[in-house]
């Protein structure tokens, strides 16, 4: 008989190549999400009625119970930036993590994977790292044997990383950065992955911290983005005190206005979470234990960030065009 699996956070990011994988494989996904009618391009990744979204509220026992029931193996790809409100960091990274994984093991189920982040372990000051760490201590207390997968920034064409700065580049003059000096290691989107189906399917457990193969400061990785959308402009690195003054005004911004504006630029919390490097520890296990070879950000971006250039997909008409000989 054909394995279930249940994607909690099935139908986000990462979620959903995790989802795409494994319907290859021939598991039949569960993608439980809070919006199961948003969610229904994942319903092509399989056959007919492979792959289903169904709701579910990882804040609610009752929700988890219903979407675990029958699973033989469990992933949590569910996570937050949201600091206040109903779904907030505590709730969702903390409380929603131990939850799954307690009502995983009520049900008998054989493989949990959990998505955490990297530098979690060692980020003492933002709340973001608090809860992760602690939805960590939850899963393991109640599943010991689940993987626990710790990437560094993701990319791939839905991201929020290579995107996000892409399309800064396209705004005023100068290019503004806050903690340009902190290091990064971007893991590509597939690479992670294959490392949850490796986790569902049994064949790791434990914890992995997951990078690319190239190391750089967000500098570093704001130069690259910049030559590959083809644009020339002076990047302003705003001193912390800036950058932590910022953060206030549009976290002040968003409580004033009770959430309808959203601090979309730059949080508190976030300042915090810059100022320490985002790399794997060199005594980690890595994707390497697992045998998957890291993909280049150079390898992928490629792909997407073309729509960012002055011309989107005709840039490079352009620059040809200009070799022309009248």
């Amino acid at each position: 008989m054909t394995k279930l699996v249940t994607i909690f956070g099935g139908s986000g990011f990462v979620g959903r190549y995790i989802a795409q994988q494994l319907a290859m494989k021939g598991w039949r996904v569960r993608v439980a999400v809070r919006r199961p009618n948003e969610a229904l391009f994942v319903r092509p990744y399989g056959a007919v009625g492979q792959v289903e979204p169904v709701f579910c509220n990882i804040r609610d026992d009752a929700s988890v119970d219903a979407v675990t029931r029958g699973a033989d193996a469990v992933v949590n790809c569910v996570g937050t930036f949201d600091r206040k409100g109903k779904n907030n960091f505590d709730a969702v990274q903390a409380e929603g993590a131990e939850r799954v994984a307690r009502i995983a093991t009520a049900h008998g189920v054989k493989s949990l994977v959990h998505i955490s982040a990297l530098g979690v372990d060692r980020d003492e000051k933002s709340e973001y790292a608090r809860t992760k760490r602690a939805g960590e201590e939850g899963i393991l207390a109640q599943f010991p044997n689940a993987m626990i997968l710790r990437p560094s920034v993701i990319f791939g064409p839905e991201d929020g990383f290579f995107n996000r700065f892409a399309s800064m580049s396209r705004m005023g003059p100068i290019f503004p950065l806050v903690s340009g000096s902190t290091k990064f290691q971007p893991v590509y989107v597939a690479d992670v992955a294959a490392a949850a189906v490796m986790g569902v399917e049994g064949k790791a457990a434990g914890i992995y911290e997951l990078g690319g193969p190239e190391v750089k400061s967000l500098r570093g990785w704001i130069d690259d983005i910049l030559a590959e959308v083809h644009r020339t402009k002076p990047v302003f690195n705003a001193p912390m005190f800036m950058a932590k003054l910022m953060a206030w005004g549009f976290d002040l911004m968003q409580t004033m206005t009770f959430g309808l504006v959203k601090n979309g630029l730059i949080t508190r919390d976030q300042v915090k979470q810059l100022q320490t490097d985002n790399v794997v520890q060199d005594d980690a296990k890595t994707l390497a234990d697992l045998g998957i070879v890291a993909t280049a950000p150079e390898a992928v971006i490629d792909g997407y960030l073309w729509r960012y250039r002055p011309s989107g997909q005709y840039d490079a008409i352009r620059d040809s065009a200009k070799n022309l000989k009248v």
